[in-house]
């Protein structure tokens, strides 16, 4: 499987590099290395995170698509469905074989600009969500965004 997964991901790199997804960067983190991506999420306009610069890494199993990559942001992000710090809900329980990097970078992008608090990841900040979106929750968002501004300009 490995051959086939290193396969699909440098077709996907090579689509994504002829023909680039509005609202994201993507590429690899060492050229020797497909199964490890870096990707740039810009924040979605009219929202909280308008203006931001999140970095993440993907990280692809050698038997992708058959189970999803793993997504660790490197940039501080505060949000319902961020990391899962407890383990609660393991991302093959939503997985598709059918997703590719462009269809989960869409995804992402999607839930930034429309938490789901019902299925948080991060406890605090679907609390926050939920209760005050307009207060602690946006002060904090836009700590990010300035953070992530920060660090792309650096």
């Amino acid at each position: 499987m490995t051959e086939q997964s290193a396969l699909l991901l440098r077709k996907q790199l090579a689509e994504l590099n002829k023909n680039p997804v509005e609202g994201f960067s993507a590429g690899l983190i060492d050229d020797e290395d497909i199964y490890k991506w870096e990707v740039v999420i810009i924040g979605p306009q009219d929202t909280l995170f308008e203006g931001g610069f999140f970095k993440a890494y993907l990280t692809f199993p050698y038997d992708y698509p058959l189970r999803p990559p793993k997504m660790k942001f490197i940039t501080e992000i505060w949000h319902p469905n961020g990391e899962d710090k407890f383990g609660y809900e393991k991302p093959e329980e939503r997985w598709l074989p059918i997703h590719t990097v462009e269809t989960i970078m869409i995804s992402v992008i999607s839930m930034l600009a429309d938490p789901n608090s019902d299925s948080p990841a991060n406890v605090d900040a679907a609390k926050e969500w939920r209760e005050d979106p307009n207060g602690e929750f946006k002060r904090k968002v836009a700590r990010c965004v300035r953070k992530s501004q920060e660090m792309a300009f650096d």
